[in-house]
């Protein structure tokens, strides 16, 4: 038989669901994959319950229902202070990931060259990947996880298209400051690029943090997609639904796209995940407090254990180094090792630090704990860690 496309050669399961699969084998808890398994609001299941009784059930608009891109509009406008103008200016997507996908394909050609932070998102870079894109990357080190803005500068060549803005990080939880992003917007006018950022963590924050918009700034909007969406706020990830904002031209190339590949994203679901913007503001205070305390927990318990911890800034990962585990146990010899050695000695799952950097011994000496679990399955998670490996 004549051989697959060559876009596919290199496509491999991902050490994420890798690790879920086999944590099934042996039982347990996954602190691996952010499937985020707490109830999604009932205000939001009950409108998609009554979208679907009352046949809310054709295709909708390609860029998504009229009632949630305008909710859409006002929280961009008054949360992350973009200046989006109209509902032109946002689609509704089939997940971030949908937005991702018809942003690379509105603004790269193939051989493009893009700029990524690591530690990165393993899907922004397998998608760019099979888009035909070359991959610059610029490493970043915990705890602070700052970014050498001249080796930036340094890596920009007349074929770069694009820098990958991740904020709040997944999975090291970094949360850019103002002043970073600052930079990067003169980087993206002095050499006339654009950025993609992906900030759907944007409501986990810590110690006070602030969530800023890179669109937000002053001459950022213009050259900025900004992608989001609802799976980690309302733990919805299985409802894949997701937005992108950015000047209009390029919002209606994607809605373009986004047409040809999946016609819209589900109807009833878009009908139900509108209720949300109904709901009190008290949700999201709720949900930081349990997330910080919840942080808290997995945090300290780890570095009880012996790892060394970067407490994230964000979002609901810590990238943690167990190096110093080698003097006491076996089975820490790198990242894989470590990751098999917590299945099948504490039945806990999570994901090896290979998956985050381009070169497999950048992370060989860590691995990503996700605490986006109930706080009784987190306490048995963490109860089960000391018990596999107690503490010095």
């Amino acid at each position: 038989m004549k051989p697959l496309a060559n876009r596919t050669e290199h496509l491999a399961q991902s050490n994420i669901r890798a690790i879920t699969l086999l944590l099934n084998e042996y039982g347990g808890i996954n602190l691996g994959q952010g499937i985020c398994d707490m109830p999604t609001p009932d205000a939001i299941k009950k409108g998609a319950h009554k979208a679907i009784d009352d046949d809310k059930s054709i295709y909708s608009y390609y860029g998504g229902i009229d009632r949630l891109r305008s909710a859409l509009l006002k929280k961009c406008q008054e949360y992350n202070q973009i200046p989006v103008r109209s509902e032109d200016e946002i689609m509704v997507t089939v997940g971030s990931t949908g937005a991702f996908v018809a942003t690379m394909f509105t603004l790269l050609n193939p051989g493009d060259e893009v700029i990524v932070f690591e530690p990165y998102y393993g899907y922004h870079c397998n998608l760019l990947t099979v888009m035909g894109a070359k991959l610059r990357f610029i490493q970043t080190t915990g705890p602070d996880w700052k970014i050498d803005f001249e080796a930036v500068e340094a890596l920009i060549t007349d074929k770069t298209k694009a820098i990958v803005v991740t904020t709040p990080g997944n999975p090291n939880g970094k949360v850019w400051t103002r002043s970073e992003l600052e930079k990067i917007a003169a980087l993206l006018e002095k050499h006339d690029i654009y950025a993609i950022t992906d900030e759907i963590y944007e409501y986990m924050l810590y110690d006070g943090r602030e969530h800023i918009s890179l669109a937000s700034l002053p001459g950022a909007f213009e050259r900025t997609i900004t992608l989001s969406g609802f799976s980690k706020t309302y733990n919805m990830t299985g409802w894949r639904l997701g937005y992108a904002v950015g000047p209009e031209a390029i919002i209606e190339k994607m809605g373009l796209l986004s047409d040809l590949i999946y016609i819209c994203a589900p109807t009833p679901l878009q009908h139900g995940v509108a209720e949300a913007f109904e709901m009190d503001d008290g949700y999201f205070d709720e949900m930081a407090s349990s997330y910080a305390r919840k942080r808290q927990l997995m945090c300290s318990t780890l570095e009880e254990i012996g790892f060394l911890v970067p407490w994230p800034e964000g979002s609901y990962y810590v990238l943690a180094d167990f190096s110093q585990l080698r003097n006491r146990f076996s089975g820490f010899e790198d990242d894989e090792q470590a990751s098999l050695t917590l299945v099948k000695e504490a039945g806990i799952g999570t994901v090896m630090g290979r998956s985050f950097y381009d070169d497999d011994a950048d992370g060989a000496n860590c691995l990503r704990f996700c605490f986006a679990k109930e706080y009784d399955v987190l306490e048995e998670a963490c109860r089960k860690l000391k018990e596999a490996f107690p503490p010095a």
